[in-house]
């Protein structure tokens, strides 16, 4: 069996199914024939885990952690602040800032590039130059953010002239949190300068989205290839009954700047002229929400309909996820995010309730949605659109017709995409490579 060594902050992972990505990977890479060998900080500063993802975990799969320095404690003493976990889901966006806040992201974004892991990279290229002496692997693989783990596999590729594969969960200088990080123009120019260097020493850059591979491959004359996120099928065979009652479901990380006022405006008024649809009513938020989402649906008189489940494990976040009759997807409203697919996306599709997405109706989710047939994407000030597929939804639950739809999805289950990562990582450790084509993009 081969051997990939995988340099990742998050492990074991909560929240999202992006950050699960390679938990899922090295749950299926062994029946391709790759062993897992995973370098991760023994006590990384995260704000939520779920250990339940540990079990998924093969056998055969080594983990190596190491102890990394962070200065988020430092930051909390200084600032105020509590526990990791504490506060805002995503605080790097447009929303107004405190003067703390504002010192706060400015330190972040000049101080630590690319990120505050970037004091791990020093000592972690040290140990894995001495470790691979000793236990030798056939390629390596990155996958961030943070982005300093490519920067640490980039110095270790360099070192040992092994294949390196990039894998970016998300773009890098154009996040759509990027323009709020307060960056000088030093600390702009130092980031472009790392991406880019990144982009064209590594291998193989690996994209979760069509239009973020779009945007990598004119940066770079590297190849650019495209593995999505996606969802892992035995997650998806326990049974869930239904409660009976109209459940809009979110699952996962809810953030302020993509609060949906629009439907939350909705909902309030069907539930003023219909009675039948206030009783049934349920908004069901599995994950950590921003205060401001809660009191958005509070304000417009739904909290009789609303239940805040806060942080939740995987296993009951895919049971709300089945049990709903409404999935909501709301994007963040930043122009940025048209480039974005959101992992729990995956998971919405394989749960077969039907979605309603509000936010850039081109962009890389609303291609899914509508390809696949799942569900409907609508823009954010879209009032009649977003209503009348509320109405539909709740018709279709009154009359018993709300059917589970899973057609078209199978390119997305984590066991047919590990395959394709097996086969560039096979491709690239036996020099066989082929760059895919335009028509042999996975969508």
């Amino acid at each position: 069996m081969k051997r990939a060594l995988v340099i990742t902050y998050y492990w074991p992972p909560a929240g999202g199914s992006g950050v699960q990505r390679w938990v899922k990977f090295a749950k299926y890479l062994p029946e391709n024939g790759w062993q897992p060998v995973i370098y991760t900080p023994e006590n990384p500063d995260l704000a939520l885990k779920d250990r339940t993802l540990e079990e998924e975990i093969p056998e055969c799969a080594e983990i190596i952690r190491r102890p990394i320095f962070e200065p988020y404690g430092i930051y909390r003493k200084i600032f105020g602040k509590g526990q990791a976990g504490q506060g805002e889901v995503n605080p790097i966006n447009g929303q107004e800032k405190s003067l703390k806040q504002k010192i706060s992201m400015f330190i972040r974004g000049n101080l630590f590039i690319p990120d505050p892991r970037c004091l791990w990279v020093r000592p972690s290229v040290r140990f894995l130059k001495k470790y691979l002496r000793e236990h030798p692997v056939d390629i390596i693989v990155s996958t961030g953010p943070p982005h300093s783990m490519h920067l640490i596999a980039r110095k270790l590729a360099r070192a040992t002239g092994l294949p390196w594969i990039a894998d970016f969960r998300d773009p890098w200088t154009k996040m759509f949190y990027f323009k709020h990080l307060q960056l000088s123009a030093w600390a702009e120019r130092k980031h472009m300068d790392l991406e880019k260097k990144v982009l064209d020493d590594a291998s193989v850059i690996v994209a979760v989205s069509p239009l973020v591979q779009e945007d990598f491959q004119g940066m770079t004359d590297t190849p650019v290839e495209l593995i999505t996120n996606g969802f892992d099928e035995s997650d998806f065979e326990q049974v869930v009954e239904s409660d009976g009652y109209f459940n809009i479901v979110h699952t996962g990380l809810f953030a302020s700047d993509g609060n949906p006022d629009v439907l939350w405006k909705v909902l309030s008024e069907k539930c003023s002229s219909d009675a039948e649809f206030s009783k049934m009513l349920r908004i069901r938020l599995a994950g950590k929400t921003d205060r401001e989402i809660t009191g958005s649906i509070v304000s417009s008189g739904l909290d009789g309909n609303l239940n805040d489940l806060g942080y939740q494990t995987h296993q009951v976040a895919v049971r709300e996820q089945k049990g709903a009759s409404l999935l909501i997807l709301p994007l963040r409203k930043e122009p940025e995010y048209r480039a974005v697919l959101p992992g729990k996306l995956f998971e919405y599709l394989a749960s077969g309730r039907p979605i309603l997405g509000i936010g850039q109706t081109d962009g890389a989710m609303a291609r899914i949605i509508n390809e696949t047939g799942a569900g409907a994407v609508f823009a954010w000030d879209d009032e009649a659109g977003i209503a009348g597929y509320v109405d539909r939804c709740w018709k279709d639950f009154s009359n018993g017709a709300l059917e589970p739809n899973t057609d078209n999805i199978g390119q997305y289950s984590r066991r047919a995409l590990a395959r394709r990562m097996a086969g560039l990582m096979e491709s690239l450790s036996t020099g066989k490579f082929a760059r895919s084509g335009p028509d042999k993009k996975q969508y």
